[in-house]
């Protein structure tokens, strides 16, 4: 049985997925289960390794200006300025130290929404209804679904009974979906595909048996995880600009400092051991230690005000992304506006029209219980004669 060439399962009757899955509306045997568990895997998207604290404490460290901080300290420490060392050391150690603290943070908190997930489902086997761990379902199990249920894996729906599925981690619809058992048309989107219930996706109510079609990677969510693992990691804005900055300013002051102390050896004849001490002295004043904590402490701030609305920030600097976006493209389906979107401006073939006003007031005018059911019964709708024109 290889599952790789069928994917149109909504567009299959309940028989034929039965006979293509080679299962049994009574369910799988235990012993078959077993088999088709060596042979396609558990039910689970891969994980990536968890990165080790001490690795994660040293990525805080990954910057120009860190690292230009770090060798002036040590050039201080050399030529005898421990006060320098000491206090442009003790800045970095506390910029590290808040961001390795608050990345911690952001762990711990994806890993609390990680275990909220039921981890076990209700299938067939052997004909008699039993709980298994979710990444032990296999293709052909027969899984039971109720009320507040998460789907468990990719299911080809057999029976449905008034049932509504949440499908807004996968496609964004705000409003659960009406399922059915009978097949769709083949060339239906993910969002058409009413006799699929998809992994990842609550059941809001009703009841619904289906067969299993899809496991682990195979199943919509699980080619969504790998597309984002397949993501190419880039650096926030504000990371290239302070990056950009370091560069430019270690250049000029190491240029600075190179002259400086060519004009004093060779222009004042002061002894090179003085004037590199001058030299060194001068471009440890002149390098902004206290940068790094302000730029930790502001974007840690941020994500304190983020996580107030419920939003989980895993590394400092992603904060300050949203504020660097200047355009959002989202389709309007509830998920993130209240139902008063309002054109602002349109763009035709050869010009622009800017719209003016301020969409719906935030007061109607209050109307006496006989009038507005006398304005009712007429057709009178407030909102509609004061705004027709």
């Amino acid at each position: 049985m290889k599952l790789e060439k069928i994917e149109a399962w909504h567009a299959l009757a309940a028989d034929s997925v039965l006979d293509r899955l080679e299962a049994d509306i009574a369910g799988l045997s235990q012993h078959e289960a077993e088999e088709r568990l060596a042979r396609h895997g558990p039910n689970a998207l891969p994980s990536t390794a968890a990165t080790h604290p001490l690795l994660r404490f040293l990525a805080q460290f990954n910057s120009a200006l860190i690292y230009f901080l770090l060798a002036a300290a040590f050039a201080a420490a050399l030529l005898g300025h421990l006060v320098d060392a000491l206090v442009t050391g003790v800045v970095v150690l506390v910029n590290a130290i808040v961001g390795f603290a608050q990345e911690g943070k952001a762990e711990r908190a994806l890993g609390a929404i990680r275990d909220m997930i039921a981890p076990h489902a209700t299938v067939l086997r052997d004909g008699a209804r039993r709980t298994v761990s979710v990444p032990d379902l296999v293709p052909g199990d027969i899984v039971m679904l109720e009320a507040g249920d998460r789907v468990p894996a990719d299911l080809r729906l057999l029976r449905a009974r008034g049932l509504l599925i949440d499908e807004a981690p996968l496609t964004g619809e705000s409003v659960p979906v009406e399922k059915q058992e009978e097949p769709v048309e083949d060339a239906a989107g993910i969002a058409d595909q009413r006799s699929m219930a998809f992994s990842g996706t609550l059941v809001a109510s009703g009841q619904a048996s289906g067969v299993v079609a899809a496991t682990g990677t195979q199943t919509q969510i699980g080619r969504i995880s790998g597309l984002l693992q397949a993501v190419e990691t880039v650096t926030t804005p504000l990371l290239r600009q302070i990056n950009r900055f370091a560069r430019r300013f270690t250049w000029l002051v190491m240029a600075g400092s190179v002259l400086l102390f060519a004009f004093a050896v060779i222009a004042r004849e002061f002894h090179w051991i003085d004037a590199l001490i001058a030299v060194v002295a001068l471009a440890v004043g002149i390098i902004p230690e206290g940068l790094p904590a302000v730029i930790t402490i502001t974007l840690a701030i941020g994500v304190q005000r983020m996580a107030s609305r419920n939003a989980v920030i895993r590394r400092l600097p992603a904060v300050e992304t949203l504020g660097a976006t200047s355009v959002i493209c989202s389709d309007k389906t509830g998920t993130l506006t209240r139902n008063e979107m309002m054109v602002r401006r349109l763009l035709i073939e050869r010009a622009t029209i800017l719209v003016g006003g301020s969409g719906y007031p935030r007061s109607i005018p209050r109307l006496s219980t006989t009038a507005r059911w006398q304005r009712r019964c007429r057709g009178f709708h407030p909102l509609r004669e004061q705004y027709a024109s």
